[in-house]
């Protein structure tokens, strides 16, 4: 008998799709059995404990420093030295509020993204979120070969060669039947990400400067270069805070089988991978900026290829092949992630059998979409004269268009008593994570902006932020109104918390939506469509012209 039939269970009157996301949970590095109910006494059995269950938050967070993020923190630290280091420090909160609250979501409700958001909020923004995120996944696969392109030419590997046996690699490492076996597999890799430490050391940056910097704002440059440093930051929060974040954890923590009785171990497996990418990309921009400092190439980014040249001319060749490594890496793991978000999202919608706990007889459709998208980004990046450019831009357009719309709705599921009963969100979570949601409608609007007007003003990109910032004094003041003049509502109770789950979705009242709600809705549907709409326009026009 194979692993998926020992340890999977009839499904019980819970929310839970897929009966393969019940049962024991078989982590890369331990097993915690379905009818283990005992206390975690002492360090020994909360540290055997965590070990089953670190991966989730490790992966996610990890596969957060793809080629993407390797190319924007790169771009920093070339151009602008170690004076973005601080946008790292401000987007750690947010990391953990926006990936906490999905990890909740899929604890309690053993139901992926996508499925809550068309049962709760209807079949437009249902279908409208896969559709978005299965053309951003697309483009961002498109853009992890890239990524393996340029590491392999810089080590002298066939690009074809590197490209296919990739394709494989990632076909491959999920085909398995086996949970355990894809997870040793993303977990190697993660580890494998940690040897951008040693490149930092060989390059030796100034550790006061780097200090100094983390804790100081600065926008270089002046006034003359801020729609261009401006849109690398917002870059730097796109690539640090992505869509497919969301889905993907929130499936990969059903797929485990993680319950709430173990919240706390998953949280610290989130704080795990935040404090490993957090690492890497200062390390990335140290390093960077240290390897090109007072050199011709200063100011003048060009790709990834050009960072591994940068730094082997710094610290000598072996710098080069491991940061060229390190890009193959993190293109893997992004890979791995973005594919498998996506055949989550798709299964989860559609209904189809969809864990990674079962063989490919059992989840043909998951594993087809898993490996079509794969195979399809491989041959677009082997297809001579492909618009990779173009492709890329098209991810930075999509991401800015979606980036807020995916806050709104982690933000609304997190209040829904039918959904997360004594798990819902707190007023301070509540208050942290609005704030939040402006900052990245206000990016959003700026990065749509910059795409359809490439040559954007300061004073444009100036008055667009105290526009969004009007709006959101005037939305806060209105939520305030509110809430002084409705009844008060009774405290949340939340006991029996540990062992609460989410009822199954046709039993749960529908959705409530306030008129403020609503006319937000609205507002949000307009934008992402107009904004849409001129994106494709934009994009065509490009392609014809070229």
């Amino acid at each position: 008998m194979n692993e998926t039939t020992l340890t999977t269970v009839a499904a019980p009157r819970a929310a839970v799709l897929d009966d393969a996301h019940l049962g024991d949970i078989h982590g890369a590095l331990g097993t915690i059995r379905l009818d283990d109910h005992g206390e975690r006494r002492g360090l020994s059995a909360k540290l055997k404990t965590l070990l089953a269950i670190v991966g989730p938050g490790l992966i996610v967070m990890v596969g957060d420093n793809d080629a993407g993020a390797f190319a924007t923190y790169g771009q920093a630290g070339q151009n602008y030295g170690t004076h973005l280091l601080w946008t790292l420090l401000l987007l750690v909160p947010v990391l953990y509020v926006n990936q906490e609250m999905v990890l909740r979501l899929g604890a309690v409700t053993g139901v992926g993204h996508a499925r809550l958001i068309l049962e709760r909020f209807g079949k437009f923004w249902g279908a409208f979120s896969v559709i978005d995120l299965f053309l951003l996944n697309a483009l961002t696969l498109v853009t992890e070969f890239i990524g393996i392109t340029l590491s392999a030419g810089y080590l002298g590997l066939p690009k074809a060669a590197a490209v296919v046996l990739a394709a494989v690699i990632i076909v491959a490492s999920a085909f398995t039947g086996s949970f355990r076996r894809f997870e040793r597999v993303a977990m190697t890799l993660c580890a494998a990400s940690l040897l951008l430490v040693p490149i930092y050391f060989m390059v030796h940056p100034h550790t006061s400067q780097m200090a100094a910097a983390f804790v100081t704002p600065n926008l270089p440059g002046g006034s003359g270069q801020l729609s261009t440093v401006m849109l690398l930051i917002i870059g730097i929060v796109g690539t640090t805070v992505a869509p497919w974040q969301l889905f993907f954890q929130q499936s990969y923590v059903i797929d485990k089988r993680i319950t709430p009785r173990f919240m706390r171990y998953e949280k610290v497996d989130l704080w795990i991978g935040i404090v490993i990418v957090v690492i890497g990309a200062a390390a990335m921009m140290g390093f960077t900026a240290a390897a090109f400092a007072g050199t011709h190439g200063f100011g003048q980014f060009t790709d990834t290829a050009g960072i591994a040249h940068g730094l082997e001319a710094k610290a000598g060749k072996l710098a080069g092949v491991l940061f060229a490594i390190a890009l193959l890496d993190a293109s893997i793991i992004g890979a791995f992630a973005v594919s498998l978000s996506t055949a989550y999202a798709i299964g989860d919608v559609l209904g189809m059998k969809h864990s990674l706990h079962r063989g490919i007889g059992g989840a043909k459709g998951f594993y087809a979409v898993y490996a079509g998208l794969v195979g399809a980004a491989a041959t677009i990046v082997l297809i001579p004269g492909s618009p990779l450019g173009l492709l890329t831009e098209g991810v930075q357009t999509l991401a800015g268009v979606l980036l807020p719309s995916a806050s709104v709705f982690l933000l609304l599921l997190c209040n829904d008593k039918q959904v997360l009963g004594p798990w819902v969100n707190g007023p301070k979570t509540n208050a942290f994570t609005a704030a939040v949601v402006g900052v990245l409608v206000t990016l959003s609007v700026i990065l749509t902006a910059s795409v359809l007007f490439p040559n954007i003003s300061a004073n444009a990109i100036i008055d667009i932020m105290a526009a969004c910032a009007v709006a959101g004094v005037l939305a806060a003041g209105y939520a305030f109104t509110r809430r002084r003049t409705a009844t008060k509502e009774d405290p949340i109770d939340r006991t029996g918390r540990d062992t609460w789950r989410m009822p199954p979705l046709a039993t749960l009242a529908p959705a409530v939506m306030s008129s403020g709600k609503k006319i937000g809705m609205g507002a949000l549907r307009t934008y992402l469509l107009v904004s849409m709409i001129l994106a494709v326009i934009k994009i065509i026009k490009v392609a014809v012209s070229q």
